[in-house]
């Protein structure tokens, strides 16, 4: 009998890297510091987007990432040495849906986009403390796989949930792999989320994010080092978009992680493309070194209130209103030991919600090209 594991989600984790086109972004004077946070001793270049984010464009071997006693001596590996086996076979899906796009940060080449906002470095720590702290309240819909596995892809439906503005709170999709006993985990991450509390604003970000279970610490995107990029214009914590809107258009974002058969680092890619984002180095980690035992794809919700107020998950509505109101993801796949995708057995899956009254899953389905569920709900939203 399975036992259930709770999902402790190093929470602000990660999320999803989208976003448009870079349209209105202009480049800031070196001495220009719009957010009043010191800019990288690095930086050549800085750029404002047009909803007012700022990136500083990094030399790829100087960035955060190698800040890390564990990777003094790393050296970067600028692309995956394979993709596992059956990538590109067309999905069953029967809807056609728009792929959701990066924003376009335009750095040269050689360099990657650190993100820089003010806003948020000035209330990151105290509201990370909040979300992923053990009083922290949980609410999930969504699928968990309890084998050994090398990765897991998943086509995500993007939405904009609702959350409370002061409260702590944080809804965010996507898919997490762990390894180990619950205090000592290893965790990587990546999902799209919305934490007014920890930005500012209610729009859908990207973000990456892992957790190291031997000094039991958190982190997402660049706000400390490990995780290494390699694209030179996907902005980590950038805004997602175009996102769906309820009984209109429906966009999606592939998301792939998977761990590298040679160097046995764990990689991140997106889009249609499957577009390398960068890699978490496998010298991060103790349990997840070799492999995960553990992966949840799905929505959850964490916080202050999350229980007892709880924000939308996906669209905010339930699974049985189906395609175009509620939100779904679909042709979810496991890399299995010969690093080959394959479809989850379902005798290790389990499928549900933590709440059944705020949160749903439904049609749920399993074929050739792996498990298709709508999930969500409206929270105390109603």
């Amino acid at each position: 009998m399975k036992e259930k594991k709770s999902f402790t989600v190093a929470l602000l984790l990660s999320y999803l890297v989208l976003v448009a086109t870079g349209k209105g972004a202009r480049t800031i004077q070196q001495w220009e510091n719009t957010s009043h946070i010191p800019t990288y001793r690095q930086s050549n270049k800085t750029i404002m987007m047009e909803d007012g984010d700022i990136y500083d464009c990094i030399d790829v071997n100087l960035q955060p990432a190698f800040n890390h006693p564990l990777l003094k001596n790393h050296t970067i590996q600028m692309e995956p040495s394979s993709f596992p086996i059956g990538l590109n076979i067309k999905s069953s899906f029967p809807h056609v849906v728009s792929q959701v796009h990066l924003s376009i940060v335009k750095c040269p080449r050689g360099m990657v986009p650190i993100l820089r906002n003010g806003r948020r470095n000035q209330i990151s720590a105290h509201f990370i403390d909040q979300a992923i702290s053990k009083d922290a309240q949980l609410e999930e819909a969504g699928l968990k796989y309890f084998d050994d596995l090398y990765g897991v892809q998943a086509t995500i439906n993007v939405y904009e949930p609702k959350v409370k503005k002061d409260s702590g709170d944080l809804s965010q999709t996507g898919i997490q792999i762990d390894n180990g006993p619950k205090g000592h985990m290893d965790s990587i991450n990546a999902c799209y989320s919305v934490s007014p509390s920890f930005y500012g604003d209610t729009f859908a970000r990207f973000h990456v994010g892992w957790r190291d279970g031997v000094q039991n610490k958190s982190c997402i995107d660049h706000d400390c080092p490990g995780f290494v990029q390699v694209s030179h214009n996907v902005g980590l914590g950038g805004r997602v978009k175009p996102v769906s809107v309820y009984n209109g258009p429906q966009y999606v974002i592939y998301i792939l992680i998977f761990k590298d058969p040679k160097t046995h680092n764990w990689w991140l890619a997106y889009g249609k493309d499957k577009t390398p984002v960068g890699y978490w180095p496998s010298s991060l980690f103790t349990r997840l070194k070799d492999k995960g035992n553990f992966s949840y794809t799905g929505g959850h919700v964490s916080g202050p209130t999350a229980s007892s107020d709880s924000p939308q998950i996906g669209s905010g509505h339930f699974a049985s209103e189906g395609y175009g109101k509620a939100a779904f993801i679909k042709d979810i796949q496991i890399i299995d030991n010969n690093n080959k995708l394959v479809t989850p057995n379902e005798e290790k899956a389990i499928r549900g919600s933590s709440d059944v009254r705020k949160y749903t899953i439904g049609n749920y389905g399993v074929d050739d090209h792996g498990v298709h569920m709508y999930y969500g709900g409206p929270g105390n939203f109603v």
